[in-house]
């Protein structure tokens, strides 16, 4: 088979720091946490808090009603009782409100059989809206709501194709491997649903990297015989950021150039929403656990873990042993382009797919040097921009520059500059002030 990739940019990101990723490296059960920490969103995606501290909730039951376009509903992961409600700001100084939960009493779900029931007799909007109700989200990146895309992209006229990503240009995604690895039925039977509440899906098709065409692509190709869809699987490059929608939907712009296709518009989706979506419809629950790979240079022993949400941080990095070196930068995501945390009480979210520990060795965290004109940082910018030039106009000069806009936060070009510059962050930084003017 052929193997599609964006043109230009872009390089490939290794990390021995990162759980392994192989057929038997499968996830561990993190402990369940005594004290969660029940994220209600930030100033941008508030929810309305239905109980209150020294209330008793059941497990999956929900606490919060989403309130604004970018909430979503938000259950309680265990059961137990409500301490206190919490407040904390993020790196981006953004107030972050939750709910602490001390667990108590039993679990309705967990260890227990659970009724399944059949979606075969459900229509496109009954299941939009089990999918609205039980707060499934884009499970990366801002969280979007999955249904409010799905609304979107059924108001759009042309065909809709569904892309299932199972890209891995990025060692730090070995969690949604392992995912895909262990629950493909439910990641192909979620692909399912999501095409049957979009209306409009005539094709599935499965990105996979060309490196996994030998295990995860054979299973995928035996497993698509039940989707019910035409599907077929494109393979991928792999270098970073092939996953981004924008460097993913080139490839395959030129798939659908070489076999003669007219595929519409993408819905580019994970594996572990597809997942998370089988689950709600099936069992009507909502997102209890994540799968997450946990590790770093200051990590004495990498994981991937199943992991209930709201579990703090710092409880998971424990379970790994601990620290083995002094942590000088923590991020939830990839170490590229993760969020940074401040608080190892921080817990984990929907959202959260790899928590990275790092030394000040991998973090490379050293004094800025004078840029040197390399060029390295424009050799690797998929967008074809040049950040140097760019950081020195908004630096150096304080002048505008449009082009911020065009870029999409990869961060390549920090991760090869010589001179240890804050590229991207500078101009991502720019970037939300020229939106928000």
């Amino acid at each position: 088979m052929k193997t599609y990739s964006f043109p230009r940019g872009g390089f490939i990101f290794e990390d021995s720091t990162a759980p392994l990723k192989s057929e038997d490296n499968r996830a561990i059960d993190a402990f369940l946490p005594v004290i969660s920490v029940i994220s209600l969103g930030d100033s941008k995606s508030k929810v309305y808090p239905l109980v209150s501290p020294g209330d008793v909730v059941r497990e999956g039951m929900l606490i919060g009603k989403s309130s604004g376009p970018m909430s979503v509903n938000v259950h309680a992961t265990v059961p137990g009782r409500v301490i206190r409600k919490v407040t904390w700001k993020d790196r981006e100084n953004r107030d972050n409100e939750g709910f602490v939960i001390k667990m108590e009493g039993s679990f309705e779900r967990l260890g227990r059989k659970e009724e399944m029931f059949s979606w075969a007799g459900l229509n496109g909007y009954d299941l939009q809206r089990l999918i609205s109700e039980y707060g499934i989200v884009e499970m990366e990146n801002a969280g979007r709501p999955l249904s409010q895309i799905i609304s979107a992209f059924r108001k759009e006229n042309e065909k809709l194709t569904l892309v299932i990503r199972c890209v891995f240009d990025d060692p730090w995604l070995v969690a949604d491997y392992a995912l895909c690895m262990e629950r493909i039925r439910e990641v192909i039977e979620g692909a399912s649903i999501v095409a049957k509440a979009c209306l409009k899906v005539k094709h599935i098709i499965f990105a996979v990297s060309h490196h996994e065409k030998n295990d995860l692509g054979v299973k995928l190709l035996a497993e698509a015989e039940n989707l019910g869809f035409p599907s077929s699987i494109v393979l991928t490059g792999c270098r970073y950021p092939q996953r981004n929608n924008r460097e993913l939907e080139m490839a395959l712009r030129l798939y659908e150039k070489n076999e003669g296709l007219t595929l519409g518009s993408f819905l580019i989706l994970g594996p572990s929403v597809l997942a998370a979506v089988a689950d709600t419809v099936k069992y009507k629950k909502p997102v209890l656990d994540r799968y997450v790979a946990v590790g770093g240079s200051a990590v004495q022993k990498p994981q991937i873990m199943k992991v209930r949400i709201g579990t703090r941080v710092g409880e998971l990095i424990e379970q790994c042993g601990g620290f083995i070196k002094k942590p000088c930068r923590i991020v939830v995501g990839s170490p590229l382009s993760g969020r940074e945390v401040m608080y190892l009480d921080e817990p984990v979210e929907k959202t959260c797919y790899a928590i990275a520990a790092m030394s000040k060795e991998q973090a490379a965290i050293h004094d800025h040097q004078n840029c040197i004109n390399c060029g390295e940082c424009r050799a690797v910018c998929p967008v074809g921009l040049d950040p140097q030039y760019i950081y020195k106009q908004i630096k150096i000069l304080g002048a505008e520059n449009t082009e911020v806009n065009d870029c999409h936060g990869c961060g390549c070009c920090k991760i090869v500059c010589p001179s240890a510059l804050p590229l991207s962050e500078i101009i991502l930084e720019k970037k939300r002030e020229v939106k928000s003017v």
